[in-house]
């Protein structure tokens, strides 16, 4: 029961040429689903990229990477020391505490690291004073990381970090190109490297195409019951049961930002469809979005088709508009 994302390998292999090219010091990230893509298949095109430095989120997903990439291995999340981290001296470890670093530094192998900033995201890191005091005996200091808000311009906050001087290699995030560029010129002693993700694998969505099986369909009467809830047909048509179901991602998603008014309008209405026991499915007939019958399935979901829609056929693939980050597919096809 197929949930198949079909890449366009000439485009999409284009694309991370360019993307590449245009930034010299780029870190592809490759964490959590892979992107849609799986860990291995990113870390291997990081080698063919010729990359020497690769981005993982978490400790638990350095193995898949350090077996299918031959360069060094970058751990964003900070070290902690009740983390199971192997003692690879190709991995380098983010730390962000004075205990932490102190930890390290107590071990034979002087662990290789990257000191991040406390910027505006609050999350994790040192502050400046700490920085400029910190003892860096016993690990070997890759540079500094600044992870950054989403959105927002972060230059001047950047730049304030790189006039303390603390170091010539900068890890950083989400800065846009223009940003990045801006920053180069103010400081062109220091070498900005961007740790990229999304933009890199999934900056072309046009090469990118997700479909879904068509596993069964059933004519129904106005009324009719079906489905786990014995959901009602809301009136005649059609219940297409179609592959992809939460284990695959559908229908799960992270709650909105709500930063606009717009995206609060939305949620709003959302709110009030689930309410009423409506949810509007990602997959498409027609050209048009479809409602789901009734939640998704684990392994598959089940769509309502009114009447006036010719259904598709046992067999047909479905287009699926999904988050690549949260879905799981069956087969991944690429020429």
């Amino acid at each position: 029961m197929p949930v198949t994302l079909t890449v366009d390998g000439p485009r999409w292999r284009d694309h991370l040429r360019r993307v590449a090219a245009a930034h010299p010091g780029i870190v592809p990230v490759a964490k959590g689903n892979g992107y849609g893509f799986g860990l291995g298949r990113l870390a291997r095109k990081a080698g063919w990229l010729g990359r020497d430095l690769l981005a993982v989120g978490t400790y638990d997903e350095l193995p898949e990477v350090l077996a299918r990439f031959e360069g060094d291995v970058l751990v964003m999340s900070p070290w902690r020391p009740f983390l199971d981290a192997p003692t690879d001296s190709r991995i380098v470890h983010t730390v962000g505490r004075p205990d932490d670093l102190a930890a390290l530094a107590g071990r034979d192998d002087r662990p290789r690291v990257v000191l991040e900033g406390l910027t505006s995201m609050r999350r994790h890191g040192f502050t400046e004073d700490q920085l400029e005091q910190l003892d860096r005996g016993g690990v070997q200091v890759e540079g500094l990381a600044l992870h950054l808000p989403i959105g927002v311009d972060g230059t001047r906050e950047v730049h304030d970090w790189l006039s303390l001087g603390l170091d010539a290699t900068v890890f950083v995030s989400h800065l846009s190109d223009a940003q990045l560029g801006e920053l180069a010129t103010r400081h062109p002693d220091t070498l900005l490297r961007p740790r990229i993700g999304t933009a890199l694998w999934l900056g072309d969505r046009g090469a990118l195409t997700v479909t879904a099986t068509v596993l069964d369909v059933h004519p129904v009467t106005r009324g009719q019951h079906a489905g786990y809830r014995q959901r009602r047909a809301p009136r005649d048509g059609h219940v297409v049961v179609v592959a992809g179901g939460t284990a695959h991602g559908i229908g799960l998603e992270a709650p909105t930002p709500a930063s606009s008014s717009r995206q609060r309008a939305v949620a709003l209405a959302r709110g009030g469809l689930d309410a009423a026991g409506r949810a509007l499915s990602p997959y498409s007939v027609g050209g048009k979005q479809r409602w789901f019958l009734e939640p998704p399935h684990m392994q598959s979901s089940m769509l309502f088709l009114p009447a006036s829609v010719t259904p598709p056929a046992v067999g047909d693939e479905l287009p699926l508009d999904v988050r690549f980050t949260t879905t799981y597919f069956d087969r991944i096809i690429v020429s």
